[in-house]
């Protein structure tokens, strides 16, 4: 069970990366219709791990996050690039009014 919610992870951190880049456009730069997305000019290499990941968010507004190996919106990145991540029972909790907690490892941009 866990070897598949880690497979399913790394397949929706893998599509995040590839899925919103956006094409080559006039004069070589690369565009896309989302102001926040994701722009990359380059090999990308993503090698993702998590074991026993926990996210758990109680409360009004809040927002727990584990993240392996991703690249977040409003990013450029032109060349070559490897993210190698790997998280081993990470758990990340937040509990009460406006708080948030966060688990990242080997992400580019972002908050």
């Amino acid at each position: 069970m866990r070897t598949k919610i880690a497979l399913i992870t790394l397949a929706v951190l893998s599509t995040a990366a590839f899925g919103q880049a956006g094409q080559a456009g006039k004069g070589g730069s690369m565009g896309s219709s989302n102001a926040q997305g994701v722009q990359i000019q380059g090999n990308t290499d993503i090698k993702a791990n998590q074991e026993n990941a926990t996210a758990v968010a109680s409360g009004e507004g809040n927002v727990a996050k584990n993240t392996a190996g991703a690249i977040k919106g409003g990013t450029q990145i032109q060349g070559n690039t490897k993210i190698k991540a790997d998280q081993k029972k990470t758990t990340a909790v937040a509990q009460g009014k406006n708080n948030a907690a966060e688990n990242t490892a080997g992400q580019i941009g972002g908050k």
